[in-house]
């Protein structure tokens, strides 16, 4: 177990330089000057250039991915050019929200998705089946954005019943803090719902019709502890799998969902960010993000060997 850790946390490795060298080489070539963007269309060259020597944009781009790169690797991931505030600060201080939002989101599509595809899969070819598929069908074809739209619509525009924007902090009240994170997380859970559904459907049709299914009903245990102890246990590596992948979804993709609902976590922190060419901000954002992505990937590896003990890493 322990050389299979440590081959994967090399494996990461790479993986998060290679990520570093592309976000920092793509920032390069999007138009716009930080310089510009800082002092304005009024400035004089001589400020502009000062300005740029400031913030070593003069330098060749390997010297300034160096430079940057020996910061990251004490944990300085720069300072902010708008706010001059430090970029782990900035990330520190929004993070939380985000991981609110996507933790919410993955409840609920985990409360509706693991239900729903148990009594599709036992179910197969009935209404219910046909009915939970037709649901499913229609929340993977529908874009997170678009439902949320369509969410505050009928929830904030028609019904009224709760906010169209913004955040208010779960110290408020968590009542409070429900009624406005509900909206988002139930654009993300959905969507995500969708596809968990189906992939629960089918890693239980494959195992309720397996021997050790039919073993367990004809000894007469309860159908509840025949599909949920024995089946469902054993259809849990691919749901488990899945649900990782949503989850680093989630956190990857907040951003247009926390700009349509005014949250200001992480994916607003970035969006500000790009419109304002603050490289650090855009460069700390997506690198932590990619290094939360790859160690959720990694805890859903390492979680196979406890769900399935016939697994062992060697």
């Amino acid at each position: 177990m322990n050389m299979y850790i440590a081959r994967r946390l090399a494996g990461l490795l790479f993986v998060w330089v290679a990520i570093a060298i592309v976000v920092f080489a793509l920032l390069r070539f999007v138009p716009g000057d930080p310089a510009i963007i800082l002092l304005g269309s009024e400035a004089t060259p001589k400020q502009l250039e000062e300005l740029r020597i400031q913030l070593g944009l003069t330098r060749s781009v390997p010297a300034q991915f160096a430079e940057w790169m020996t910061h990251v690797l004490h944990g300085d991931l720069g300072t902010s050019l708008l706010s001059k505030r430090p970029v782990v600060e900035e990330i520190l201080e929004r993070l939380p929200r985000s991981l609110e939002l996507a933790t919410l989101a993955s409840i609920i599509s985990l409360v509706i998705a693991i239900p729903c595809g148990v009594i599709a899969a036992v179910r197969r070819g009935t209404i219910w089946d046909q009915g939970f598929l037709s649901v499913a069908l229609f929340g993977i074809c529908i874009p997170s954005f678009v439902l949320a739209l369509l969410l505050i619509f009928l929830f904030s525009v028609e019904l009224r019943w709760l906010p169209l924007r913004g955040y208010r902090p779960w110290t408020d009240g968590v009542l409070v803090w429900l009624r406005y994170l509900t909206l988002p997380a139930l654009a993300y859970g959905l969507v995500q719902a969708a596809e968990l559904a189906r992939m629960t459907r089918s890693a239980m049709v494959e195992i309720v019709e397996l021997d050790f299914v039919r073993t367990a009903r004809s000894k007469g245990l309860p159908e509840r502890t025949v599909v949920y102890r024995h089946a469902l246990s054993n259809a849990l590596i691919p749901i488990v799998t899945l649900v990782g992948i949503n989850l680093g979804v989630l956190l990857t993709s907040t951003v247009v969902i926390e700009y349509i609902f005014g949250i200001p976590g992480v994916g607003s922190l970035l969006v500000d960010a790009i419109r304002n060419r603050d490289y650090p901000v855009v460069q700390g954002v997506i690198l932590g993000i990619a290094t939360l992505y790859t160690l959720l990937n990694l805890l859903v590896d390492l979680s196979y060997a406890y769900l399935d003990p016939r697994i062992r890493y060697g």
